[in-house]
Formats: structure tokens, C-alpha cells, sequence
């Protein structure tokens, strides 16, 4: 249990160094990503405003449920994207909040890019 709590200080730690980097706007959003074992959630925010534009999570989805973890943040990536256009947005800042750039993470960034958003 203390090795897991470790682990998440240490990933709160890159998350707040890397948002020190990485603030939206409104013609620029924020493209926050947040993961749990079972889901993957994500939104766009306005940090000047401090508001949330838009949200996707796999819970959306109505495909099937056998699918791996990754097919589904694909799928949430280019919902995201969706949305987005919706409103007219086109370009982002990525934050991946403190996770590696793989996995479930990066093929919700593809999902996006093939979507449409440019970051």
C-alpha cells in the first residue's frame, strides 16, 4: 500500500510540473487526460476561465465491452475530437497529467489526431 501511494506523489509531482507548462485557452484548450484501471476519461478546459468546455470518457461509448483498453481511448480520442469540432475547435495543448506517453494514453492522442485536433 505505501509503494502505491508513492507512486501516485510521484505522478502528482509530474503532473504539477507539467502544468506549469501546458495552460489553455479558450481559442487553445487543454486536452486533460485521466486514467483509472478500468476507464480513461478526458476534457477540454479553459484555464484562464477555470472552466471545463468539454468531456469524453469510455463511458460514452456504446460499443462493445470486450474491447481492450486501448481500442477504447482510441475511440474516446476521436469522440473528444467530435465534440470539439462541434464547438470549432481545432487546435489544443496535449496534457497527458504526469502518465508515460504510451498505451491508453497515446492511442487516445492518435484517436484525436485522426479526429481532427491539432496539437
Amino acid at each position: 500500500m505505501k509503494k502505491e501511494k508513492e507512486k501516485i506523489k510521484k505522478r502528482e509531482v509530474r503532473k504539477k510540473r507539467g502544468r506549469e507548462k501546458r495552460l489553455g485557452t479558450k481559442e487553445r484548450p487543454r486536452l486533460s487526460v485521466f486514467r483509472t484501471r478500468k476507464h480513461i476519461y478526458c476534457q477540454l478546459i479553459d484555464d484562464k476561465e477555470h472552466k471545463t468546455l468539454l468531456s469524453a470518457s469510455d463511458l460514452e461509448l456504446k460499443e462493445d465491452k470486450k474491447m481492450k483498453k486501448t481500442e477504447r481511448a482510441f475511440l474516446v480520442g476521436q469522440l473528444i475530437a467530435k465534440k470539439a469540432k462541434e464547438k470549432g475547435v481545432k487546435k489544443i495543448v496535449f496534457d497527458k497529467s504526469g502518465y508515460k506517453y504510451h498505451g491508453v494514453v497515446l492511442q487516445l492522442a492518435k484517436g484525436a489526431r485522426e479526429g481532427g485536433l491539432v496539437f
